[in-house]
């Protein structure tokens, strides 16, 4: 469930034309709208770390490693990678944090590859007990590639993964008084693609950021305290 980025982006002009704080425009809009949802996004990691060393509750809809995963399934998705040569594998150019790896044999269920470190990966194949097969490959990461072993495999490898968020985009035309008119269609706009529930704090951290631009300390202050108290808020 996205947040709308022309909601968004009208109610911080509202805030601060009613503030009488300036004006921002579209292309501060999506570029400090962009860098917004990375902070938040990469944020949620961290706190799922930090929730899963506290004791949840087990009531429906509080537990909040339930609630942060929940975040994070808004970019969760399944890819096949695109095998290049002996044993290498590309993987999505929007790939973020790599969740498991699969290869489909033919007419056989999928087999998960197991992840191994570089030293492993090249020492390995020196036991027969060790060597890796087509039932029990394994797989090193690096630089967005797979290498695989055994270097057979060159079928269908897929990768689930969580992606990176687009770069939001407020799109617009302007009308014969060169005021900025929200147009969805050329070019297409982009959504924030964080959970709805995340849309006050996206609002709070673009108005911090236009306070820092403009620089009003008031602005800075104000939305300062509304984000931190917005934090406590959810991991207290």
């Amino acid at each position: 469930m996205a947040v709308n980025v022309d909601i968004v982006y009208k109610t911080v002009l509202l805030i601060l034309n009613k503030e009488q704080r300036g004006y921002m425009t579209p292309d501060e809009f999506n570029k400090i709208g962009s860098q917004v949802q990375r902070e938040i996004f990469e944020a949620y990691f961290e706190d799922l770390n930090q929730q899963v060393r506290i004791p949840q509750t087990d009531m429906e809809y509080s537990d909040r490693i339930a609630i942060t995963d929940e975040k994070i399934a808004e970019f969760k998705t399944t890819s096949v990678a695109t095998h290049t040569n002996n044993g290498i594998f590309t993987l999505p150019s929007d790939l973020y944090r790599l969740g498991s790896v699969t290869y489909s044999p033919t007419n056989t269920y999928p087999v998960e590859l197991q992840r191994v470190g570089r030293a492993d990966f090249y020492n390995i194949n020196k036991s027969p007990l060790t060597r890796p097969d087509t039932k029990h490959p394994v797989y090193l990461y690096e630089d967005n590639k797979l290498l695989v072993n055994p270097t057979s495999i060159a079928g269908k490898i897929d990768v689930q993964y969580v992606k990176k968020p687009e770069d939001i985009n407020w799109a617009f035309t302007t009308n014969s008084a060169g005021a900025y008119i929200f147009d969805n269609n050329y070019p297409p706009s982009v959504d924030f693609q964080l959970h709805n529930s995340e849309r006050t704090e996206i609002i709070l951290k673009i108005l911090l950021y236009q306070g820092i631009v403009i620089r009003d300390p008031q602005i800075i202050q104000v939305a300062a305290q509304k984000v931190q108290q917005e934090e406590v808020n959810e991991k207290s």
